[in-house]
C-alpha cells in the first residue's frame, strides 16, 4: 500500500528540486519517516562511497566509504536527508574515528534503532589506512553488538 500524504509529512527534501547542499556539519537536515513494519526485524544498509571530511590539524581532505546498517524500530532515516547530512562533513574537521562516532550518535538520536553500526573505510594517507567501526544496540541486541565488535576486530587482524 502506498504511503499517504500524512505519512510523508516530515519528508521535505525528497523530490525538492531546490536542494541546498550544506557546507557545514548539519545534523538538522536529517529527516525520518515511520516504519510500516516495526514488528519485523530487518536490516537497512546505506553505502556512501564518496564521503569527505577534513583533517582537523592540516585541513587536508580525507576520503572514505561509509557503510551504515541498522535494524529499525519506529523511525527510519530518509535517504536524501542522509545524503545531505553526510555531504555536510565536507568542510568538517575531525579525525576519522570522530566522524564515524558522530554519524552513529546522530542517527541513534533521530531514529532510536534497535541496532546500528557505522563503518568508515578511509583511503590511506601517509601509508596508513584507518577503518573505524562504531555500533549501538538496545538491551535486546547487546550480544549482537559484542559479536559485531569482535567480528570487526578479527577481520582487521
Amino acid at each position: 500500500m502506498p504511503r499517504t500524504e500524512k505519512e510523508l509529512q516530515g519528508v521535505t527534501l525528497l523530490g525538492n528540486t531546490a536542494t541546498r547542499y550544506p557546507d557545514q556539519y548539519s545534523p538538522e537536515v536529517l529527516e525520518t519517516f515511520k516504519n510500516k513494519h516495526p514488528e519485523n526485524e530487518y536490516v537497512v544498509t546505506f553505502i556512501c562511497p564518496e564521503f569527505t571530511s577534513l583533517c582537523p590539524k592540516t585541513g587536508q581532505p580525507d576520503f572514505a566509504k561509509i557503510i551504515i546498517s541498522y535494524i529499525p524500530r519506529e523511525d527510519m532515516v530518509e535517504s536524501k536527508s542522509l545524503k545531505l547530512y553526510l555531504f555536510s562533513f565536507r568542510n568538517h574537521g575531525d579525525f576519522h574515528e570522530d566522524c564515524v562516532n558522530i554519524i552513529m550518535k546522530d542517527l541513534v538520536r533521530i531514529m532510536n534503532p534497535r541496532y546500528i553500526e557505522v563503518r568508515g573505510i578511509f583511503t590511506p594517507r601517509g601509508g596508513i589506512a584507518i577503518h573505524p567501526f562504531a555500533n549501538y544496540a538496545d538491551e535486546e541486541h547487546q550480544e549482537m553488538k559484542r559479536q559485531r565488535i569482535m567480528a570487526n576486530f578479527n577481520n582487521n587482524l
